[in-house]
């Protein structure tokens, strides 16, 4: 309701341009706690970030286009596509975003009004595992395209005639559909059997948007973005957070507090 309309895309053409990955930022992500209304920070290890989810708690993918220029986004949780709910792949659909425009990805599009609400949940209870795609959860992603530049025949953008819109949301699923299912994340060994969230298909809530064409200016992705997650726990357990606590797997000290507190 506060933000802007999503934009859905219906890929209608792809040059074969060579990509550019890995040059200027052109898009950035965020994970925002929508319970506790906090960013997650991040936590660097062995190249990875990662975040800490609560369970239950729901959750965006904010997205924020750092150019002036229009930008796609392909958007994957648990390494499937959050518009198709398909296996992603890079040259399936994706969000349009405008101009320095932020967007906050609430959920799994289930039609151009609705979005079923992104939530940390067990792994088993996680739509990837519920749809047989264990592998891949516990992780967001995003890969970032450029426009084609397409030459100007009118002196005012005003004077131009609209740009003819994508006739029916099938058409992006059609085309993601043929799409390879290639950038999977790779992951650590034994990293599945540790994982302990994942991201679940929870409650349908407004969530408007409409269809545009784009054309990709390459056929690989400009800048490609990963941000790994789990709970406190299992964070803790892997070394990447500190423990902070004595649990039952902690030594025992005979002398914890230096004087006797009162009752």
């Amino acid at each position: 309701m506060h933000r802007h309309a999503a934009t859905l895309l219906a890929l209608l053409f792809l040059s074969a341009l060579p990509g550019c990955a890995g040059a200027q930022a052109l898009v950035d992500l965020q994970v925002l706690d929508l319970d506790s209304q906090q960013t997650l920070p991040r936590h660097p290890h062995r190249g990875r970030d990662y975040i800490q989810g609560e369970p239950g708690h729901r959750y965006a993918v904010v997205l924020q286009n750092l150019t002036g220029e229009r930008m796609l986004a392909v958007v994957s949780v648990d390494g499937v596509n959050a518009i198709s709910g398909e296996s992603a792949g890079s040259q399936q659909a994706g969000y349009v975003l405008a101009p320095w425009q932020r967007m906050e990805v609430r959920g799994w599009r289930k039609n151009l009004s609705e979005v079923a609400e992104f939530q940390f949940t067990s792994l088993g209870d996680s739509y990837a595992a519920r749809t047989g795609r264990p592998d891949n959860v516990g992780v967001i992603g995003v890969a970032a395209f450029r426009e084609r530049e397409r030459p100007r025949l009118y002196p005012y953008d005003d004077m131009a005639p609209s740009a003819p819109m994508a006739r029916a949301e099938g058409k992006a699923s059609a085309d993601a559909a043929s799409a390879p299912y290639e950038n999977r994340s790779r992951r650590e060994p034994g990293l599945a059997s540790r994982q302990q969230l994942g991201t679940g298909h929870g409650q349908r809530r407004w969530d408007g948007a409409t269809t545009t064409q784009f054309e990709r200016a390459s056929a690989s992705p400009n800048q490609v973005l990963s941000v790994w997650y789990d709970s406190t726990q299992a964070l803790v357990a892997r070394g990447i957070l500190p423990r902070r606590w004595h649990g039952p797997h902690g030594a025992p000290e005979a002398f914890p507090i230096g004087f006797a507190p009162d009752p």
